[in-house]
């Protein structure tokens, strides 16, 4: 049934229609909703592409049309790989790989891991990957050899109770109702499953126009107020934080795109060394005022966290 899918077999019959919500079944090359056969999914390069067109930024058309929908780079990774070997980065994530080696030993063996926003690998998940005990689906909205299926966060299109992990790291400032694709991450985990997320605080707008969103530490808390915290807090801190804020300044000299990459490697080579100060100023209570981002590490349950007891977690001076 599956020879034509980059998505495992044991995957295909939980797929379900992102419009309809009924199963799908395949046919040629289309993917198709089983209560109305008018509703039709193209698969593309082995990739099913099940995006619905009325609740998204995208749409089918750019995909079969072969536009290039990847709105995360302009530049090809060949050329980010020979740079990041002469240019420091200024970012810093301290602590995914040591989440990512607790969530592996806290969700079960065979575990279905959905990673959304996975057509680029998520920093500290090479336990994860590495885990041939694991079912991994990559989800994103743009084409890439990792990629098992395009599909939009705000309609995952998976039936209920269906991973027992859901990732979604620096995904959730760039959709446009995180609200609603929390809501689906909680319908497709199973019951006391977990989820990942990290997303951004203080930091510039990147992605230009598929930037959405800032979260706070209580912000993300009543995000996913419907999961347990197993483990939350600074994920990159405010050294990182000032050294994107430098990087910004400058570049707000010239619109010179030549000019402008010049200015970036200059800054980068004169202010990497602050993502350094952040294995100390983590353990700070104001770090939590102006740090670049946070991360929250959930498992679902049936209890709701309300606002009252929302206010008594902050932390802070």
């Amino acid at each position: 049934m599956n020879n034509n899918l980059k998505l495992q077999e044991v995957m295909v019959p939980l797929l379900r229609c992102p419009v309809s919500k009924s199963n799908l079944y395949i046919k040629n090359d289309f993917l198709i909703s089983s209560s109305d056969n008018s509703i039709r999914y193209p698969i593309i390069d082995h990739t099913p592409v099940l995006i619905n067109n009325d609740n998204s930024l995208f749409n089918t058309a750019e995909y079969n049309n072969n536009k290039c929908v990847d709105p995360k780079s302009d530049e090809g990774d060949n050329y980010k790989r020979l740079v990041s070997k002469f240019i420091p980065s200024i970012s810093n994530n301290l602590v995914a790989t040591k989440n990512f080696k607790l969530i592996a030993e806290l969700i079960p063996k065979n575990s279905k891991i959905l990673i959304l926003g996975g057509g680029s690998k998520g920093q500290g998940m090479e336990c994860i990957y590495d885990n041939k005990s694991f079912t991994i689906v990559n989800s994103d909205v743009y084409f890439n050899d990792s990629l098992h299926l395009i599909s939009d966060a705000h309609d995952i299109p998976f039936i209920d109770d269906t991973f027992d992990l859901v990732v979604i790291q620096a995904v959730l400032e760039h959709v446009i109702d995180p609200v609603r694709c929390v809501e689906e991450i909680y319908r497709v985990l199973k019951k006391d499953s977990l989820v990942y997320a990290e997303v951004p605080f203080m930091q510039q707008v990147h992605m230009r126009e598929y930037d959405f969103t800032r979260f706070t530490y209580l912000g993300l808390r009543r995000l996913f107020r419907n999961f347990h915290d197993i483990g939350s807090g600074v994920c990159c801190g405010p050294g990182m934080s000032l050294a994107w804020s430098y990087s910004y300044f400058l570049g707000c000299f010239s619109e010179n795109k030549i000019v402008r990459k010049v200015i970036t490697y200059f800054s980068y080579l004169t202010s990497f060394f602050l993502k350094y100060l952040d294995y100390y100023l983590l353990k700070k209570p104001d770090a939590y005022s102006c740090s670049s981002g946070f991360y929250f590490i959930g498992r679902k349950t049936d209890e709701i966290l309300s606002d009252t007891e929302l206010l008594k977690q902050y932390r802070g001076l």
